[in-house]
């Protein structure tokens, strides 16, 4: 992923209104991140921890989704829907998205269990260090996951985007 400005994140976000968009708390540490690392920035916002957001570069240009992320716990295992691992815990939560158009302003949504971190891309190139607990380990190779979350991601916000 190309580095991205705090204008271009907030100018990109397709299913909140712009007031819901200047007040996002970006992330602190964006000149810190690890762009070439990034298939898409998420983050957690940290002063309202039930909200969090995708980033995802496109052909069309950079497409910005605001998530309600469900807080509760949780003891069973789920898989990220994104890069597919699978957590014992917390470390997976469903998170839901309202649509791009009219149907989102009037409540319909999509949802997918995602790493509660959104750290998905660096999970995909064993960047960060498996959990202990989790319950199955990954044996496809790294391009391959690369792959498969780029789909998953494309997939995820098409559901978004769709009429």
């Amino acid at each position: 992923m190309q580095p991205v400005t705090e204008s271009e994140i907030r100018t990109s976000f397709v299913n909140c209104t712009r007031g819901e968009s200047r007040r996002a708390h970006l992330p602190d540490d964006l000149d810190a991140q690890r762009w070439d690392d990034l298939d898409f920035l998420g983050w957690v916002d940290p002063r309202a921890p039930q909200t969090a957001y995708l980033v995802v570069p496109r052909d069309a240009g950079l497409t910005g989704v605001r998530l309600r992320r469900n807080t509760a716990s949780g003891r069973n295992a789920r898989m990220c829907g994104l890069c597919a691992t699978t957590h014992s815990g917390q470390g997976a939560t469903l998170m839901v998205a309202n649509r791009a158009d009219q149907r989102g302003r009037d409540g319909n949504s999509v949802g997918l269990d995602l790493c509660a971190d959104l750290r998905c891309s660096l999970r995909a190139r064993d960047l960060v260090p498996a959990s202990a607990s989790a319950p199955v380990r990954e044996t496809l190779p790294v391009e391959g996951r690369v792959a498969r979350l780029h789909r998953n991601l494309d997939a995820f916000v098409a559901r978004v985007l769709s009429p």
